[in-house]
């Protein structure tokens, strides 16, 4: 599989980043099978968080084994110093390792949230300058994430971002315009960007969800390279990562391997073609708790 530098962490990133959400509902014997898959095929960077379900607790008793083959990105959506501090030292202890390569603040969605988030920003900082964490970064879902996430890189001198692309949410003006914004300064700062929901299609709506995603995804081979090419070939875009159900995985890999650049005009035929599907965000709107 193919690998990008992470901006200035200097790892080269395959460019799919292993999703953990995909392990919320796993044990560690369900996990061991397709963490181990994942390694096998390139994969060598886990995205990971203690709000997604039992992810850690399934993931975590397999870390030891292979943690000098993963760049470990962790996170805390908390927001206060003690309980971000927490978040920390227990994803430490359930992988066995005395450091994290990224420590992130997650669910960064508006400005608003930024303000508020500044207390765990400490902790990520501080964790930094200790060695407990290598780099520091930013996530988040939604419109706002790009204008907020730009913000925090140039208020907290960020190492990585990741934020939303797919070919609806690039076809929002609005939206188009502030993720630009974000890259191109990432691109200038030699910051590392990551995407997620590559291979999103629509909200759920009234349909039965049918995979473990919070938004219906497209399933198709052919749907999926497309997605993956897309946020691949957006310029200044280390990786992508995989979508939050591990029934996809293999598929998602395969697309990942396989991917070949999409140029502009291609792009651009691309965005057209989702022109009447609805955004996945606002969150409020759309997301389903029942995935």
């Amino acid at each position: 599989m193919q690998t990008r530098r992470l901006g200035r962490t200097g790892h080269n990133s395959s460019v799919a980043i292993l999703g953990g959400a995909a392990f919320a509902v796993s044990s560690p014997a369900d996990a061991e099978a397709p963490l181990h898959m994942a390694l096998d095929r390139g994969v060598n960077h886990l995205d990971i968080a203690p709000r997604y379900g039992d992810a850690e607790l399934a993931v975590g008793p397999h870390i030891p084994a292979v943690r000098d083959r993963l760049f470990i990105g962790a996170k805390t959506a908390e927001r206060e110093t003690d309980v971000a501090q927490a978040d920390l030292e227990r994803t430490l202890t359930r992988f066995g390792t005395d450091h994290v390569d990224l420590y992130q603040a997650h669910a960064i969605t508006d400005l608003a949230e930024l303000d508020r988030a500044a207390p765990a920003f400490e902790v990520i900082l501080a964790a930094r300058e200790q060695g407990v964490a290598r780099f520091a970064g930013v996530t988040g879902h939604d419109l706002g994430a790009p204008r907020a996430h730009l913000e925090a890189v140039k208020r907290y001198d960020l190492d990585t971002v990741m934020f939303p692309i797919y070919p609806r949410v690039w076809a929002d003006p609005v939206y188009r315009a502030d993720a630009q914004a974000l890259l191109d300064y990432c691109m200038e700062h030699d910051v590392g960007v990551q995407i997620i929901k590559a291979i999103a299609r629509r909200p759920w709506g009234e349909t039965a969800p049918f995979h473990q995603c919070w938004y219906e995804p497209f399933t198709e081979d052919e749907m999926i390279a497309r997605g993956i090419g897309f946020a691949l070939s957006t310029p200044g875009v280390a990786g992508f990562c995989t979508v939050g159900d591990l029934a996809l995985l293999p598929r998602v890999l395969d697309a990942a391997a396989a991917y070949v650049d999409h140029g502009p005009e291609q792009r651009s035929v691309i965005t057209s073609s989702m022109d009447d599907e609805p955004l996945i965000f606002p969150l409020a709107d759309h997301f389903r708790r029942d995935t």
